[in-house]
């Protein structure tokens, strides 16, 4: 089936199985594989995207479901060779250990600061409890986000 969708800015024609999932046409035909297929049942959150201002995992949506929608990738967050103030924070408070999670998460943040610049650390936390995180413990990825806010 042919399948038109708008990722970080730009428009994409493809033809796919429409049993294909959008992390499948995001890593296997676009290239885009900074979205990671953690468990593959939304458990995880390891493949979070922004799809219309909202935080959604990737594994879950079939592709044809994002048919003109407005799709954001962890890809998308730096710009002009220049990381993202998010991605900045994260790496200032050692919020990247592993980085297996890490972008769902930026993604997760992402969409929170996106409709709320000012959140409370309940707000953060309530953002990225769809994100696992073995290594951090999370306290320091809340911390990245209040930096963000401070700025």
């Amino acid at each position: 089936m042919a399948l038109e969708l708008n990722i970080n800015g730009v428009d994409y024609r493809l033809e796919v199985n429409p049993r294909l999932r959008l992390i499948d046409v995001l890593r296997d035909h676009l290239g885009l594989t900074g979205t990671k297929e953690g468990c593959g049942e939304g458990e995880c959150g390891a493949c979070t995207i922004i799809m219309d201002d909202v935080a959604i995992n990737s594994c879950l949506i079939l592709a044809y479901q994002a048919r003109g929608k407005r799709i954001l990738t962890v890809e998308s967050l730096a710009q002009d060779g220049e990381l993202d103030r998010l991605q900045k924070a994260f790496i200032d408070n050692g919020a990247v250990q592993c980085g297996y999670c890490t972008p769902g998460m930026l993604m997760s943040c992402k969409a929170l600061l996106m409709r709320n610049s000012n959140p409370s650390e309940e707000e953060i936390r309530i953002a990225i409890e769809g994100n696992l995180c073995r290594c951090t413990g999370y306290t320091k990825i809340v911390r990245a986000v209040k930096d963000v806010v401070k700025k």
